[in-house]
């Protein structure tokens, strides 16, 4: 039988856990294959992209800083992947293709209804203004919510963003703490409050007590944001749920089975490294 292999590509890739997740899995579903750690600087990457087919490899998954660098080297996207303007998983072909898909809006969605937010006619406030917003944006409206309220650090680019989703998207000031009212859930889409850099200053008085919050950041598993939440009677979901359940689908396209996310995954990727 052929060794299957994939891995993670990025610069820097070394703290990513997806190797730790992905063999788990290749164990418990006894398939031969490998997945492995891919330090690829950005000026490099086509070439590394291209050079995967002759070394064996079936697919790979992109982090930063490659998601977006990726767009111009696949011959073929999925809608996700357009909508959202990122690649995270590329599947290689005999032929030589690359097929770049984007499984991070599967992984939000899943992650927050697996946490209990029911999307209903209240606005959702959405924190920050770049890819990972995007993601985020592209998923909650497939959920079905009409009404995203966005702020951002730098207004410009909140305003760019918003203009990609047809009214959908209500720009506020990142001072401006009204736009929490009414708000069924709030979603941090930046870095602040992730583990070396600064943290998220954010006052939640004028948060809903009923209201959801999420972190995209998952290290440290508790933030600043969702532990002030907590203790203000908020329902929190952790961002590791998403990094798990994104997962899944490259999985399936690497390896041809549909993994489970279950307590025992999530406990063994955790034990050792947050």
């Amino acid at each position: 039988m052929t060794l299957r292999r994939a891995g993670i590509m990025g610069w820097p890739v070394s703290h990513s856990l997806s190797p730790k997740l992905h063999d788990f899995w290749l164990k418990q579903y006894g398939i031969e294959g490998s997945y492995e750690f891919l330090p690829v600087e950005p000026e490099n990457l086509q070439t590394a992209l291209v050079k995967l087919v002759d070394q064996g490899f079936v697919g790979v998954n992109l982090t930063v800083p490659h998601k977006e660098r990726a767009l111009p080297f696949m011959a073929k996207l999925d809608p996700l992947a357009q909508r959202v303007r990122a690649v995270n998983t590329v599947t290689l072909h005999e032929d030589g293709l690359l097929y770049g898909l984007n499984t991070d809006v599967f992984g939000f969605c899943q992650n927050i209804l697996e946490g209990g937010y029911k999307p209903d006619r209240n606005p959702v406030a959405l924190l920050g203004a770049g890819g990972a917003a995007r993601s985020a944006i592209v998923a909650l409206i497939d959920l079905g919510v009409d009404k995203i309220h966005l702020t951002n650090r730098t207004l410009t680019k909140a305003q760019s963003l918003a203009e990609e989703f047809s009214g959908k998207v209500k720009i506020f000031a990142w001072d401006d703490r009204d736009f929490l009212k009414h708000i069924s859930l709030l979603v941090n889409a930046t870095s602040l409050g992730m583990k070396g850099q600064p943290s998220l200053a954010f006052d939640l008085t004028n948060l809903p007590l009923d209201a959801f919050v999420t972190d995209m950041v998952y290290a440290p598993l508790e933030t600043m944001l969702l532990k002030e939440a907590r203790e203000r009677g908020c329902r929190t979901i952790d961002g590791f749920g998403m990094l798990l359940h994104q997962a899944r689908p490259a999985f399936k396209a690497f390896f041809g089975v549909d993994p489970l996310v279950t307590k025992i995954v999530r406990s063994y990727v955790l034990e050792t490294s947050l």
